[in-house]
């Protein structure tokens, strides 16, 4: 039997919305929305974990949006933590009770769903409703029933990098709750890809940069490695934000608040194609329409 992953029935689903930086995902999900005269889902909320760095204050004021921030940094100095981390307990303690203080924050707001624009830090929110975030790789391509291209910051395309990949992707995933056993990272089920975006070396040589790769040490330096292939997966992680992210991200969310996404009790994913359910392996956006991948 096929049921809906999601669907508010008689009224307008309300979405809360978290970020971390500059916030153009948001802006565009907003500017999406703000165009359309049935909107197919509500803002009720913008969220910020990091209010001295984010532009959700600005985004909030512009749309006339309810604003709310809790420091994630401060509040985990205040407990005697210098950085914020999951690798103790006494960090994953402290994350609890950050979570719980958002929680406080959103139960007025009667939130259906989440939406992750550019949000950094782990939470288990997603617990709590569904939470749609972007992902700047395409988590369709497996490799021994593993998903390839994960990770965080320019880690998903430096690996399309070295792996000799022509273009990029970006995926909408329904994020999973963090459970600290490690691999639920972008492992919930993907209900859009973009379409393909070139990989740009410019002068570089793939050759040279696959011997930096190899080269590096382990683990990653905090700050990242600074190095040539980090700084043109950074110019690729921009271009891919432009024309992936901000094609993809905002239809996908409509098609989810729509009650378009369905699956059965083996977790397969359908989508509705002429009032029909259709088993897919996810969703290919364009500028222009939305192409079931089917399998």
């Amino acid at each position: 039997m096929i049921k809906n992953i999601f669907g508010v029935k008689g009224k307008v689903p309300q979405a809360a919305i978290f970020m971390s930086g500059s916030g153009s995902n948001a802006e565009k999900l907003l500017e999406s929305i703000s165009k359309q005269g049935d909107r197919p889902w509500n803002a009720s909320m913008i969220f910020t974990d990091a209010p001295l760095k984010s532009r959700a204050a600005k985004i909030a004021e512009n749309y006339e949006i309810p604003y709310f921030e809790l420091d994630i940094l401060e509040f985990y100095r205040k407990r005697g933590e210098t950085k914020v981390s999951l690798a103790s307990e006494k960090g994953r303690k402290i994350r609890e009770e950050w979570t719980e203080e958002v929680r406080k924050m959103l139960s007025p707001f009667k939130v259906d769903f989440g939406i992750l624009a550019g949000f950094v830090p782990l939470t288990n929110i997603t617990s709590d409703f569904p939470c749609l975030n972007v992902h700047p790789g395409d988590l369709t391509i497996e490799e021994n029933g593993r998903r390839i291209f994960v990770g965080l910051h320019t880690v998903p395309i430096e690996m399309a990098i070295v792996r000799n990949c022509m273009t990029l992707r970006s995926s909408v995933i329904i994020a999973q709750a963090y459970t600290g056993r490690g691999g639920e990272m972008d492992s919930g089920p993907v209900i859009g890809i973009s379409s393909p975006v070139k990989i740009d070396l410019g002068e570089s040589k793939l050759e040279d940069i696959k011997r930096i790769y190899a080269a590096r040490p382990s683990p990653r330096p905090p700050g990242g490695y600074k190095d040539l292939l980090e700084k043109i997966a950074g110019k690729n992680q921009e271009n891919l934000k432009i024309n992936g992210d901000w094609l993809v991200f905002p239809p996908a969310v409509k098609d989810f608040a729509s009650g378009r996404f369905g699956h059965d009790e083996n977790n397969f994913l359908y989508y509705l194609v002429d009032g029909n359910w259709k088993k897919i392996k996810t969703v290919e956006y364009t500028s222009s329409s939305a192409s079931p991948l089917f399998i």
